[in-house]
């Protein structure tokens, strides 16, 4: 059994609800805040530890207490080994604006993701080994992120990137992804189609052996090997989406780690995606160990 290997970011996040987002100029009142460690590293790896597999995490911190805050609890949690890599920066955050249907939108700030260094992230990489699953997201450099891809890959591990969020060209990296996964809009920003069907076949024409599409209610597209299939998603009330792209990311590389194939692995993170979808927040809304593990 292999590893999953995420190098990403960790961060606070800050949600509140909303009725509607404002308009340029507006100021609303917003309601329910909360606050909790999240970042888009942070959440996968958790929730790969969460369902099972050995992880190993690197992240960029400030050193600062909000670091220290999420340091602590990521040490709570079983199987998942942190590597903080700490900067005189504050640390990142994201604020969350949840709107009544569940759909939300994020706004990040990432000093020290942008802050981290080539020569950090290729060494990181270089503990990938052949069995482990690699997993990145958009948080870090691209250069930064290319060059942890590129190690990995030439080691053997299989390669996952979640291309999120979309602020420098992700193409040149899809040669070196073993899966891709982004959502509906990422998908078109990146492959310039809108349609998921050709969306998917476009990411794999680009370099990517195999490309996820989520479409949240409406499960997912899966290109592979010239064929395109569609995965129904768990029918629930959903009341929140955010961290359902992380937690269907972190399950499937822990059970493919696990030697579970990529047809069950998708299925059961989408059960495990609905999970999150009935639930308020980001990380208080991940799926416990217990649920991951029935």
């Amino acid at each position: 059994m292999g590893r999953v290997i995420v190098l990403g970011n960790a961060g606070l996040d800050i949600s509140l609800s909303v009725q509607r987002l404002p308009d340029l100029g507006e100021t609303l009142l917003g309601h329910d805040v909360r606050r909790a460690p999240g970042g888009k590293g942070l959440n996968q790896a958790v929730t790969a530890a969460r369902a099972g597999a050995e992880v190993l995490f690197r992240a960029p911190l400030g050193r600062d207490a909000q670091g220290s805050e999420i340091a602590s609890v990521i040490a709570a949690e079983a199987c998942l080994m942190f590597h903080p890599h700490h900067f005189a920066h504050p640390t990142d955050f994201s604020l969350l604006m949840v709107l009544p249907d569940g759909e939300n939108s994020i706004v990040s700030a990432g000093p020290c993701a942008a802050a981290f260094r080539i020569e950090a992230a290729g060494a990181f990489a270089a503990k990938a080994e052949s069995g482990d699953v690699f997993v990145m997201q958009g948080n870090l450099r691209a250069d930064s992120t290319q060059q942890a891809m590129e190690i990995a890959s030439r080691r053997g591990a299989t390669t996952v990137f979640n291309p999120a969020p979309l602020w420098w060209d992700a193409k040149s990296l899809l040669p070196f992804c073993d899966i891709v996964v982004t959502n509906r809009g990422e998908a078109a920003s990146i492959t310039g189609m809108s349609d998921p069907t050709e969306g998917s076949s476009a990411l794999c024409t680009l370099g990517a052996k195999v490309s996820i599409i989520t479409l949240g209610a409406d499960g997912c597209v899966v290109h592979q090997e010239g064929k395109t299939r569609h995965f129904a998603a768990d029918p629930v009330e959903a009341v929140d989406t955010t961290g359902c792209g992380d937690t269907f990311c972190g399950v499937l590389a822990a059970l493919l780690a696990q030697g579970q194939t990529l047809d069950d692995a998708i299925i059961r993170a989408q059960t495990a995606a609905a999970i999150t979808a009935t639930r308020r927040g980001a990380f208080a809304a991940l799926p416990s160990r217990s649920e991951l593990l029935a």
